[in-house]
């Protein structure tokens, strides 16, 4: 059976298993985001906190993906759970570190000028600092989801959802006639909305950066 046959046949299938693989990074994405947001926050002030945020999750990236997922089944057990722990902590590193570098780029007078005028702290964060901080923070997000996309295949080891099963289906039918169609399919699958996510990304930035900061 040629590819385009694969995917006539399978075509429902492999919408399913996209629009899980889609959901779960995005839902995953959101919670790392506000999780690294809120860390970026409370830590770049200081100097020791921000290196030990980084640090921590930077360490996290050194653990190979299929080893979190193994260490988690026994505490989480398969499925949802794993997929959405480790892709979360996983997404963590570029939002805390362009969190708080953007917070840390953001003109002290301009701060000061808020002060002046009777902003609170919060209000100093949320309408001063966090706005003009947003450039980095949202390429941290995106450099995140386009990591997110290729580790969220791994999963499907812990019986987690999407475009992974696929893959591993093909891996482990090696030398049968569609062994190479289901490989090819699930790859092209996660390229395809890692593309369509960044794209998404781009209008955000659009409507969200004033022209004047865009980056």
């Amino acid at each position: 059976m040629g590819f385009w046959d694969y995917l006539s046949s399978r075509h429902q299938q492999l919408l399913t298993d996209a629009l899980q693989h889609a959901s779960a990074v995005f839902q995953c994405m959101v919670i790392a985001t506000v999780l690294g947001i809120l860390i970026g926050v409370v830590t770049y002030r200081s100097g020791w906190a921000a290196g030990l945020a980084i640090t921590s999750t930077s360490t996290v990236l050194t653990i190979p993906s299929l080893a979190m997922i193994g260490l988690l089944i026994p505490l989480v057990g398969l499925g949802v759970a794993p997929t959405v722990v480790t892709l979360t902590l996983y997404g963590l590193l570029p939002i805390v570190r362009n969190a708080i570098v953007g917070l840390r780029g953001v003109d002290p007078s301009l701060v000061d000028a808020a002060k002046g005028i009777g902003m609170s702290r919060p209000a100093r964060l949320l309408r001063v600092e966090l706005p003009l901080a947003w450039p980095p923070i949202l390429t941290g997000i995106r450099v995140s989801t386009q990591m997110l996309m290729g580790i969220a295949a791994i999963a499907a080891y812990a019986s987690g959802p999407g475009l992974g099963n696929e893959i591993f289906r093909g891996i482990a039918s090696l030398g049968s006639a569609n062994a190479i169609n289901q490989v090819l399919a699930g790859t092209l699958g996660i390229v395809v909305l890692a593309l369509l996510f960044d794209a998404a990304y781009v209008l955000i930035g659009r409507l969200t950066i004033p022209r004047g900061i865009r980056v």
